[in-house]
């Protein structure tokens, strides 16, 4: 039994893609990728910045783009994608040409907690009270989970860790 060569986590803000594949990668002896920073070192500008700039189609071009690039590399790689990425351009079907998707599902309440204590500065939410932070995660939930729900595995939980993730894939990998 073998682990696809790539491993995306895919999921809403605040899901803890990008903690979860460090550590997953760490455990499992893959490099780590997170997309948004790598879009950020190529572009030598934050996301914020390029949204702002550029507006979000392009954003979301360069997301295609570098996932696309991702398909040359043979290397072992867990890759956190970021919230909205699974969702333009096909996205998706492309992920599960290039590897294995891993949707961290949470309900919008758990977000709204994990988002409102979180020290990271997320633009699209920098301005919001927890009421308008909850609506606006109900909207945005409803309108990607159909593209989240595709990924080859779904976990769900309230608290997921490397080893229920370990524990799944091969699980799943097996089947």
């Amino acid at each position: 039994m073998k682990l696809p060569v790539k491993i995306f986590l895919i999921g809403f803000m605040g899901s803890g893609k990008s903690t979860l594949a460090k550590k997953l990668a760490n455990r499992i002896n893959y490099s780590f990728l997170d997309l948004d920073e790598e879009i950020e070192r190529i572009e030598k500008r934050s996301v914020a910045e390029i949204f702002e700039k550029e507006g979000e189609s392009y954003f979301r071009e360069l997301e295609t783009n570098l996932l696309n690039k991702l398909k040359t590399f043979e290397t072992n790689q867990i890759i956190a994608l970021g919230g909205g990425t699974p969702c333009f351009n096909n996205n998706m079907e492309l992920i599960h040409q290039i590897g294995f998707s891993v949707y961290l599902k949470y309900n919008s309440g758990i977000l709204a907690n994990r988002l409102l204590n979180s020290k990271t500065k997320r633009p699209l939410i920098a301005n919001k009270n927890p009421e308008e932070l909850k609506a606006f995660i109900d909207f945005l939930l409803q309108e990607r989970e159909q593209f989240y729900l595709k990924a080859n595995l779904i976990i769900e939980g309230t608290n997921i860790t490397t080893k229920q993730v370990i524990d799944l894939l091969f699980q799943n990998i097996e089947q």
